[in-house]
């Protein structure tokens, strides 16, 4: 049936549809399609390209850290007290307390959290001591990965950006409080101040892989400071 067509050659054309010619009015189904609100999203299921809205990691950002990279838009940034990423080696919390913020060889200095722009997570940097051990990133990502219980199924691969050469890794952890595994990665590179590590968690793989975005965004905008 024919609605609102106002031409005549458009109620002919759509006509010889109707008696089995294909022509002209899928045409007119597609010019009233309203356009997609949902953000793109890539094959491999992660959301579309994030842009810089703002640097962490230099001189006068909320967290100094060995490292600098962009922020997406609305994620807020702040140093962990007990910080000594600023190389000053004073700790704001006691030994136990310390113990709690350090995974394998490095400590969590900065945490980036996406609930101003609407998710459930934080962008967390780790950062660590200069040592022999520090050479390999990736040793220092698999260090990583191993202290973190539940963590299994790991996948490594190799990047280079801003002059750095660093390894990520995606892989399942299995959540204390859901009882189910869900998607988490993380990056490392060293730098002569030591290692830094920025890890992606999430409340589940959904929203891990909403804010996916914003951790492929500080990995390709990383460099030195």
């Amino acid at each position: 049936m024919l609605v609102g067509v106002g031409k005549a050659w458009r109620r002919t054309a759509c006509a010889a549809v109707l008696v089995g010619v294909v022509a002209g009015c899928s045409g007119a189904a597609e010019e009233d399609a309203e356009p997609s609100a949902s953000p793109s999203v890539s094959a491999s299921g992660k959301a579309g390209k994030a842009e810089s809205a703002g640097t962490v990691g230099g001189a006068g950002s909320a967290c100094l850290l060995p490292v600098g990279f962009g922020l997406a838009a609305e994620w807020k940034a702040d140093a962990v007290d007990g910080s000594t990423a600023d190389g000053s080696g004073k700790a704001g919390v006691d030994a136990d307390m310390a113990s709690l913020l350090r995974q394998g060889p490095v400590s969590l200095v900065c945490e980036i959290d996406a609930k101003p722009a609407g998710h459930l997570g934080f962008l967390r940097v780790f950062t660590g001591e200069p040592g022999a051990e520090d050479g390999d990133a990736r040793a220092v990502l698999e260090a990583f990965v191993a202290a973190q219980e539940g963590a299994e199924k790991a996948k490594y691969s190799t990047f280079e950006t801003g002059g750095l050469a660093g390894v990520e890794v995606e892989y399942l952890a299995t959540s204390e409080l859901l009882d189910q595994a869900k998607q988490e990665s993380a990056f490392a590179v060293v730098t002569p101040d030591g290692p830094v590590v920025v890890h992606l968690g999430g409340a589940d793989t959904e929203e891990h892989r909403d804010m996916l975005p914003a951790f492929e965004l500080a990995e390709r905008t990383l460099h030195t400071v």
